[in-house]
């Protein structure tokens, strides 16, 4: 009885988790909507900066020389260098891609580098 109660309070807990379904920026604020479409988080643009893209699960932001990963729950949970990291070209799945001078590479979604190619 014990184990299904915990199993039970582990699926009431999974199930309040969002997807993202759409970041948007509107005058100094940063809107997370979710995949019914009902905004489940504001957050402030001056310390986000720019949405460089976003998946279901997180997204990346670029705030001067700084690029931040986020959660699905608007936590910010990563910060990389802009230097390393370059200009992020995209945002699909649980990777991110970015071009940083003649190289491409793409991050897993914790900024571990996992591919690099030659630009073309």
């Amino acid at each position: 009885m014990k184990y299904l109660t915990l199993a039970l309070i582990g699926l009431m807990m999974a199930t309040n988790a969002h997807q993202i379904s759409s970041v948007e920026r509107n005058g100094s604020w940063i809107y997370m909507f979710d995949e019914h479409g009902k905004k489940y988080k504001t957050l402030s643009a001056s310390t986000v900066g720019e949405v460089m893209g976003y998946s279901a699960t997180f997204f990346v932001s670029r705030n001067g020389s700084w690029v931040y990963l986020w959660d699905a729950e608007g936590k910010k949970y990563k910060t990389l260098s802009a230097s390393t990291i370059g200009d992020v070209t995209g945002v699909a799945g649980d990777t991110f891609t970015s071009r940083n001078g003649n190289w491409v590479y793409t991050w897993d979604r914790n900024g571990k580098k996992i591919h690099t190619r030659s630009a073309r």
